[in-house]
């Protein structure tokens, strides 16, 4: 068989945030976006410290791009919305 057919992309990230609250801030908000079945890329979340860590793995190139693109549009989202409101002010996060 051609080594084609095993081939898979992966794409790791790691944003770093001026607090851990920060990070799991932009963590809540982006996990719920899941990835559409069609585009058979996977996305893993995580928070680590002060830093949201992404994975994403997919069988095409152009897949996976698409998939990272969209990600980086909703975190502009997210990072542009911090800082207009400010960081969170209190370390409790209670909201579910």
């Amino acid at each position: 068989m051609s080594e084609e057919l095993f081939k898979i992309f992966i794409s790791e990230i790691q944003i770093p945030f001026e607090s851990k609250k920060c990070a799991e801030v932009a963590y809540d908000v982006l996990r719920v976006d899941k990835e559409p079945k069609r585009s058979e890329v996977s996305k893993q979340l995580g928070v680590r410290d002060n830093v949201l860590t992404a994975h994403f793995s997919g069988k095409l190139a152009r897949q996976l791009r698409v998939s990272v693109n969209g990600f980086f549009e909703k975190l502009d989202l997210v990072v542009g919305t911090i800082d207009l409101l400010g960081r969170p002010v209190s370390e409790k996060y209670d909201h579910y």
